[in-house]
């Protein structure tokens, strides 16, 4: 049975010693837009849940490569590939049904990382908040998810507790469009949020965990939030929860791969559109397609924001022999889907659409369970791409 194997401690104070030695040549840190919780010792290893900006040689990186593709060599065959896409609503459908709003934590990460979810005016205020809070956030963030695979709980996906300061000026920006190219873009229909001037859409909300965190921190701005999911069960758990609110967000029943679903507002009227862990659970061959027409939706101006899993994360060397569908996707044993992305992918992913780069980053970690005292290698990407303005006429 094919099994990675979890890291010893010795295997750790081994990486500690290449990574010190590497340090010690360059005579400096990496930089830590992500965080700078730095392993200095093999003997603190247990002593937090993540370590970041982990440092793999060359002889790391051959042996995931390896495992990826053993674990690959089985694949799913083809007349049976296709009920994970054309299925993919019900599967995820169920999957809420079975865990309703118990699966995942509310991610009050965000601002630390994507302050730009906030109008210019009020981003100050909300990551001195979210500073002052860091420890709560750690705590938050080390909450358990179920594994879909063994039914047993792990440590959640997202980024927990760093401030990131590589920031989009939006007030700057927004200077620079007085011209009104945005503003006649904006169909005089009504619509809902239509009066906000700042609109953020997030793609595959699910039951809510990024959608609260923002609801809670706009509600005293010009501001308004837009979330679609194409499971009618998790739309239906985000406007049951007790911090719904019409007001400022508009929860919807949407599936962004169908080329002829509509959305409840016009091309170029949004600031901002999030996809948190949403985009690998599409088929990569629907990816571009995907990408090219939220990017329609986006003002000149406006950001998308990104946070996906990375190539040869722990979760992607796990998967058992049987559940690769294609190249570095593959199907958890409840029928849900998931892709891993390298940098370079993400870029062109983006760039294709039209977009332009902000930041790009693979995020590299040990995740650790220090009650079994096992480290995992995770990676994860996390990227912003910014809509340019259109060429000058003047």
């Amino acid at each position: 049975m094919n099994k990675v194997k979890r890291f010893s401690v010795a295997k750790v104070a081994a990486v500690f010693i290449r990574f010190s030695m590497r340090l010690k040549s360059s005579d400096s840190r990496p930089s830590a837009p992500l965080g700078s919780r730095i392993l200095t010792s093999p003997d603190e290893i247990f002593k937090h849940n993540m370590w970041d900006h982990v440092q793999w040689t060359e002889e790391d990186k051959e042996n995931a490569r390896q495992k990826a593709e053993e674990n690959s060599t089985v694949r799913l065959p083809l007349n049976e590939q296709g009920k994970f896409v054309t299925a993919a609503c019900q599967y995820w459908d169920m999957f809420y049904e079975i865990h309703q709003d118990k699966f995942f934590k509310d991610r009050r990460w965000l601002f630390l990382e994507f302050p730009e979810l906030l109008p210019s005016g009020e981003r100050g205020q909300s990551t001195n908040t979210c500073h002052s809070h860091q420890q709560t956030a750690i705590q938050l963030c080390s909450a358990s998810r179920l594994d879909t695979e063994t039914g047993k709980h792990q440590r959640c996906n997202p980024i927990d507790h760093h401030r990131n300061t590589d920031t989009f000026n939006f007030q700057k920006s927004y200077q620079q469009a007085a011209r009104g190219t945005n503003e006649a873009a904006v169909d005089d229909s009504a619509f809902p949020g239509q009066r906000a001037s700042f609109r953020i859409l997030e793609v595959g909300c699910g039951v809510g965990n990024s959608v609260f965190p923002i609801v809670n921190n706009i509600k005293e701005t010009d501001s308004f939030l837009y979330c679609c999911d194409f499971s009618p069960r998790a739309i239906q758990l985000v406007k049951n929860h007790p911090d719904y609110d019409d007001s400022v967000c508009h929860a919807f029943v949407h599936d962004i791969c169908d080329k002829m679903a509509t959305f409840p507002f016009p091309p170029q009227s949004l600031d901002i559109i999030l996809a948190v862990f949403v985009l690998s659970s599409i088929h990569p061959e629907r990816l571009q397609d995907v990408v090219n027409h939220l990017s329609a939706y986006l003002k000149h101006g406006g950001v998308l924001l990104f946070r996906d899993y990375g190539r040869y994360d722990f979760s992607q060397l796990r998967f058992k022999k049987g559940r690769c569908l294609s190249e570095n996707f593959y199907t958890r044993g409840d029928g849900t889907c998931v892709y891993f992305f390298t940098k370079e992918e993400v870029h062109d992913l983006f760039s294709k659409a039209g977009l332009e780069e902000i930041q790009n980053l693979e995020d590299r970690r040990l995740q650790v369970n220090r009650g079994k005292k096992v480290v995992m290698r995770r990676v994860w990407m996390q990227s912003k791409y910014r809509k340019p303005y259109p060429p000058s006429t003047s």
